[in-house]
């Protein structure tokens, strides 16, 4: 039998979070780091996903979440660097919805997160500067889809994009990618995701990490934003 130089699947106890805990433990993986000027991106921190309390979409996994992101989010805007807020919507028709979108029909589908509703507003514990800061609807898991969020990075000469939100295994990933191959090093603080299952989550983060993104402690951000 000849040796083999690729690997076959591998399946074993491991759960996703030890996976994860593993790879992050490597020192020896190389990161894309910061560059010069970044952009935090916070992915739809709106009232259909984390509010617990009023529908079912919701979901938490670190309580600290939100506070995480409005403190990064705060150190960026005072340094003169953009912060984005994206949220889903569609129109009341779901005409706009697509595919995706029309996937299902019940209350707590995503055709019925209609602009202007409770389920569309971004979590009134977020702390947006209405002077300052970008708010985008979007339709797909992306924020670079089909909203101006390219064109802002050029203007602002941004060469880094910290992503946070949710959820970690959807918008958050589709974001990430997106991100990392428009050119952009790409930052996700492991304290500022969310999702709905721990295995989803860290199995994501893991393959985030492995490809396409830095998966950092928040402070890591603000330890790099409180030195500019």
């Amino acid at each position: 039998m000849t040796d083999m130089l690729g690997t076959r699947m591998v399946a074993d106890d491991r759960t996703a979070r030890q996976i994860f805990e593993e790879v992050m433990s490597n020192p020896a993986r190389a990161k894309f780091g910061f560059g010069e000027r970044l952009a935090i991106v916070n992915v739809d921190i709106q009232n259909a996903y984390t509010r617990l309390d009023e529908f079912k979409t919701a979901y938490e996994t670190d309580p600290r979440q939100i506070d995480h992101v409005n403190h990064i989010s705060r150190l960026a805007r005072k340094r003169g660097m953009p912060v984005i807020w994206t949220r889903v919507g569609y129109h009341g028709t779901a005409a706009d919805a697509g595919v995706w979108g029309t996937r299902s029909d019940t209350p707590d589908s995503l055709q019925n997160i209609t602009y202007g509703s409770r389920r569309h507003a971004l979590d009134d514990r977020c702390d947006i500067d209405a002077v300052v800061d970008l708010v985008y609807d979007k339709r797909m898991p992306s924020a670079f889809f089909e909203t101006p969020l390219q064109s802002l990075l050029v203007w602002h000469k941004v060469d880094t994009v910290v992503i946070t939100g949710g959820s970690t295994s959807g918008c958050v990933r589709a974001t990430a990618v997106d991100s990392l191959s428009r050119g952009y090093r790409t930052i996700v603080p492991l304290e500022t995701c969310a999702d709905k299952h721990e295995s989803y989550h860290f199995a994501n983060l893991t393959d985030l990490q492995l490809k396409y993104a830095d998966v950092e402690p928040v402070q890591t951000v603000v330890d790099w934003l409180e030195a500019r």
